[in-house]
C-alpha cells in the first residue's frame, strides 16, 4: 500500500498538483478581484449607477443581475486563461512529445503499429 504511494510521490505528480492548485487559487482570486474592482462598478454605471445599477427590486426582494453578469464575465475570463495558458501549451507539448517518440521508434515497432491501426479499422 505504501509502495504505490511512495512511487506516486517520487514521480513528482504531487508537487505538480500542489503547484497547480496554488496557482489556480491565486489566479481565481485575481480574476474575482478584477471583477469586483472594475467590472461590477462599470456594470453599475452602465445600468444606472449609484449602487442601484444592475439591481431589480420587486416587492422588496432584490434581484442583483449585475452580480450575475460579473460572475459570468469572471467565469469566461478564467476559462479563457486556463485554455490559453494551460491547455494550448500542454497540447503543443504533447504533440511535440508524440513526434519525438515516433522518431525514436524502431522500424519493427512502427510496422507493428501500422498493422494494429489497419486491423482496428
Amino acid at each position: 500500500m505504501f509502495k504505490g504511494f511512495k512511487e506516486f510521490i517520487a514521480r513528482g505528480n504531487v508537487v505538480d498538483l500542489a503547484v497547480g492548485i496554488v496557482i489556480g487559487a491565486a489566479f481565481g482570486a485575481m480574476i474575482t478581484q478584477f471583477t469586483k474592482s472594475f467590472l461590477e462598478p462599470l456594470i453599475a454605471v452602465i445600468t444606472g449607477g449609484h449602487g442601484t445599477g444592475g439591481v431589480w427590486k420587486i416587492r422588496g426582494e432584490t434581484f442583483d443581475y449585475g452580480a450575475f453578469i460579473g460572475a459570468v464575465i469572471t467565469f469566461l475570463l478564467t476559462a479563457a486563461a486556463v485554455y490559453y495558458f494551460v491547455v494550448v501549451p500542454m497540447n503543443a507539448w504533447a504533440k511535440r512529445r508524440g513526434k519525438l517518440l515516433e522518431e525514436e521508434m524502431s522500424d519493427e515497432v512502427r510496422l507493428l503499429t501500422q498493422i494494429r491501426d489497419k486491423l482496428g479499422n
